[in-house]
């Protein structure tokens, strides 16, 4: 049982490693330390725990190698003191000593009590024998793999060993010769971590307004690019240009031919059939097929034997593996055409004349009338997917939409009895209407011509609907279609900002990610040997075939380097990226500037530093002389000297790129680090050590560059970060927090308007808006502070950043950028919010997004509520946990995403007491919350 803890003073003032030792009388520890004088040694105490009270143990190991990291107890007792170049073993008695090549050792796990798992810096997966003989032990160490760049190392089983990183991604690997590689160690498989994120960038490569966030990730030789994007991609596997798609359907010839597929497409007056035989795509034609006339619908029926065709003159019946017509329909009167219909694989719903909506069944080689009903209002849409039946075939009922009612109506099939209505409220007509069961649960999906989505669950037993929301999945009429991917079942929304729908594994809840194209008008599934898993999709005026990325909500590629990216930057008009680099090889360090395609992530160019000299900052800017449109990439750099506490010179380098290749347009210096450069309404500011310093750059007929000092602001420990909305500069210090500097044009300097006069080691600052600022802190901690734009102007109070909120992140925050790796809407459409996203030491991608007063207070009670309802795990407090704990203050000024929207993943009791809590009823609760939360993320 846990008992009181207690604190024991030992004199060692710098601790390396502590460990507790094996086979002793007494609790007893090794301590491993550095003196003042930088030597190592080793030390052990006694424990007594009735006294609650420290003294020496029983040996002592006086200066061991100066590099020794890492003490290992081993389980027959003594300790090993793991150096760079040897490892020693001691317990006051025997003594033995292994010399190694030169590295550092980072982590270590046992195997058994003889064998030791060591892994080093550079991802070296060593064993280290141990053999004890009486009073003597002997050593031995192996190199038996490669890995990630270990953090932790855990042995398993069965020769499975975990290697935990926290520089690149952790890995599960099986100690076994790979007879490709040779070595004795396989990965099995590979755990994605972001993490440290030093830098990003957000980029909106289809101009959707929609970003992906690329990464400066991991460290050393496991340093990568990350491109995380939200959504879901479509890797193209092949397009044609065929403008004016109206519709596109896939059909599976019998098994005669099971590597043929057809796509049919529909056109103003025509049909056109596409054939995929192998790996060749051509047009053909199904004798049975209405090629004339413009299709509505086309698919397999009553067990893919036969196809269907609906076209606005008619519905043919075509026999699959003849390929000839056996029955047909037409409307009675010649001059009703069909509008709309729906198929499922026995039966046909549809609409002639608008009004008329008919029903025929599908059997062998017949199409029979059932019945026929006429509507009060012009017929929009309609579904006759079966559901809540246990052949799955023949439906009981059918949605239809209607136009001038603006309602959908439940009928019973066969009789045309109404079921249910659904008035929608305003004067938006339905454009698609779909039953869908996910899990058992049967939903009513509504499309409407604005892109809005409108949910119920339908009670199969009453008919009830319930649960209603609303959610904007785009701003054009929307068709939702069915569709199987590896597996599950989703439905495509087809519109301007394609969605797919899907139910999420966790909760049961609906789920909604964006479709990483540009707006899709029709898609089906097309499933063949050269493209399977597929999907035909109508984009503007292309065909595009393509595979579905996995359906989840973020996805991450990793783009190798091999060494550490320290800055990042994307020029769209260059249409590439600028990273620069740091490499150790045989213990020297090099840096680089590195130009990636932003397609391919293919290298283009490199440029070296110069010796001892690193990159600290980057920026993209763009010529200010009318005669170019040349995009430009400016670096800055620091010359870092052993003997300098501070880098007293730096470098601002600006590149161009020709052909592919960096060129150094211009260079100066500066005295100092260049620990930030910002683009300043076409010049380039600079945070120089103590100093914010502008530079303006002027291009002279020769195309030669100059670059020189325009005004500087004094006053600083270090101007680490800078950040700019107009004429304002926002700088984040090392130890005084920020401070708001405004530039003149017409004095031509830079003067401060206000500071925060508390202190606060800045990591991370981003301007809110013109009267609001955001900055991240090294206790982990995220603050706003405002101008108090009010007060007199010659008044102390205005001088002053008031803070408006503190939270507890428990993230170290090395970067805020704008953007969002959500679609946003056009203004005035939907819900929006202007958002920052940040990136942090441990990998976390996370978003700040500025809400309005009644959003905020909803948010905030809701947050409230919470805590009082669902309880920490452990009895951890919520609020102690979102408190600085140094000014042992609570947050405020935040909300917690996170835990607001756990409420979306709690059981329906503990809902209706939150909702209770709140006075509020749950399904508006519900509602709001998920178009909140679609709005930011």
């Amino acid at each position: 049982m846990l008992q009181e803890a207690y604190n024991l003073r030992i004199e060692e003032l710098l601790v390396i490693d502590i460990k507790f030792l094996h086979n002793c009388a007494q609790p007893t520890i090794v301590v491993l330390y550095q003196d003042t004088k930088e030597a190592r040694h080793v030390k052990t105490y006694e424990l007594s725990l009735a006294q609650k009270d420290i003294r020496e143990g029983p040996w002592n190991l006086p200066n061991v190698e100066n590099s020794s990291e890492m003490l290992i107890a081993l389980p027959f007792g003594g300790a090993l003191v793991v150096g760079e170049q040897s490892i020693v073993y001691h317990n006051g008695e025997a003594f033995s000593s292994l010399a190694m090549k030169p590295t550092t050792m980072k982590a270590f796990g046992f195997i058994d009590t003889g064998r030791i798992l060591l892994g080093d810096f550079w991802g070296n997966l060593h064993i280290l024998f141990v053999e004890q003989n009486q009073k003597k032990v002997t050593m031995k160490l192996e190199v038996v793999g490669q890995t990630s760049s270990p953090s932790t190392l855990s042995y398993l089983d069965n020769d499975l060993v975990f290697v935990g990183s926290t520089f690149g991604d952790s890995e599960l690997v099986k100690l076994e010769k790979n007879p490709e590689t040779g070595e004795n160690v396989t990965c099995l498989e590979k755990f994605t971590n972001l993490g440290p994120i030093v830098d990003f960038c957000v980029v909106d490569m289809d101009r959707q307004g929609q970003g992906q966030v690329v990464t400066c990730s991991g460290a050393f030789k496991d340093g990568s690019l990350r491109v995380v994007r939200n959504g879901i991609a479509i890797n193209e596997h092949a397009q044609l240009e065929l403008p004016g798609i109206k519709g596109i359907w896939y059909l599976q010839p019998p098994s005669l031919n099971p590597s043929e597929k057809y796509l049919v497409m529909s056109f103003v007056g025509e049909t056109r059939v596409l054939s995929m035989s192998g790996d060749n795509l051509e047009e053909v034609e199904i004798e049975g097929l209405q090629l004339d006339q413009q299709t509505i619908y086309c698919s397999n029926v009553t067990g893919g034997d036969q196809y269907i065709q609906v076209t606005t003159k008619g519905v043919y019946l075509v026999n699959a593996a003849t390929e000839k017509k056996t029955a047909s329909w037409a409307p009675r009167d010649a001059g009703d055409s069909i509008t709309v219909c729906s198929c499922n694989s026995e039966q046909i719903i549809l609409a002639t004349g608008g009004v008329n909506l008919v029903l025929l069944e599908v059997s062998d080689s017949n199409l029979t009338f059932v019945g026929t009903t006429k509507m009060s209002h012009e017929i929009s849409c309609l579904n006759i997917n079966p559901v809540g039946v246990s052949n799955n075939k023949k439906a009981r009922m059918c949605a239809v939409g209607l136009w001038s009612d603006i309602s959908i109506k439940i009928l019973a099939i066969p009789d045309f009895q109404e079921i249910r209505s659904v008035p929608i409220e305003g004067e938006i007509i339905p454009r698609s209407v779909l039953f869908y069961t996910f899990d058992d649960v049967t939903y009513l999906f509504i499309a409407l011509g604005d892109g809005h989505l409108i949910t119920y669950t339908y009670d199969l037993n009453s008919g009830e609907l319930q649960n209603k929301k609303q959610v904007s999945i785009g701003t054009q009429p929307v068709t939702l279609i069915p569709f199987l991917s590896k597996g599950v079942h989703n439905i495509f929304a087809c519109s301007d900002h394609p969605t797919v729908i899907y139910q999420s594994t966790n909760n049961k809840q609906l789920m909604y990610s964006n479709v990483n194209l540009k707006g899709v008008s029709h898609m089906c599934d097309f499933n063949c040997p050269s493209f399977p898993e597929s999907l035909a999709l109508s984009t503007g005026n292309s065909l595009t075939i393509g595979s579905i990325d996995d359906i989840q909500k973020l996805h991450v590629q990793t783009i190798p380097l091999g060494e550490m990216p320290k800055r990042i930057q994307h020029n769209p008009q260059l249409k590439s990226y600028v990273v620069t680099t740091s490499k150790i090889e045989e213990d020297k360090e090099t840096h680089w500037i590195k130009l990636i395609n932003d397609q391919t992530f293919e290298v283009m160019d490199s440029y070296p530093l110069q010796p001892f000299e690193e990159s600290c900052s980057l920026m993209t800017t763009s010529s200010k002389d009318k005669r170019s449109d040349k995009g430009y990439f400016v670096v800055g750099t620091a010359i870092t000297l052993s003997h300098e506490s501070e880098p007293n010179k730096g470098r601002i380098l600006v590149f161009s790129v020709n052909d592919g290749k960096l060129r150094l347009e211009t260079e100066t210096s500066v005295r100092g680090a260049a620990y930030s450069v910002v683009d300043f309404n076409g010049k380039i500011l600079v945070g120089v050590n103590s100093k914010v310093q502008m530079l303006a750059w002027t291009e002279q007929e020769n195309g030669v560059h100059e670059l020189y000092t325009e005004c500087e602001h004094m006053g600083h420990i270090l101007a680490l970060y800078l950040d700019t909305k107009g004429d304002f500069i926002l700088v984040g210090d090392m130890m005084k927090s920020v401070s708001l500097l405004c530039y003149s044009p017409v004095e031509r300097v830079i003067k401060e308007v206000a500071r925060d006069y508390n202190s606060k080691w800045t990591t991370a600052v981003a301007m809110l808006n013109d009267e609001h600022f955001l900055g991240a802190e090294n206790n982990f901690n995220l603050f706003t502070v405002a101008k108090n734009s009010v007060a007199d102007l010659d008044s102390e109070e205005r001088k002053r950043l008031a803070v408006t909120g503190e939270y507890h992140l428990g993230e170290f925050v090395n970067r805020f950028r704008e953007g969002s790796l959500v679609m946003k809407m056009p203004a005035g459409e939907g819900l929006s919010f202007p958002t920052l996203l940040f990136g942090t030491v441990n990998g976390v991608i996370g978003v700040v997004a500025t809400l309005d007063a009644e959003n905020f207070k909803l948010c905030k009670r809701l947050e409230e509520a919470l805590v009082k309802v669902i309880h920490g795990v452990g009895g951890l407090s919520h609020t102690e946990w979102r408190s600085n704990e140094y000014k042992n203050s609570q947050s405020y000024g935040f909300v917690d995403g996170n835990l607001v929207e756990s409420f979306l993943e709690l059981s329906s009791p503990q809902m209706a007491l939150v909702a209770k809590e709140m006075s509020l009823n749950i399904e508006d609760l519900v509602q709001s919350l998920e178009t909140l939360v679609r709005a930011i993320h």
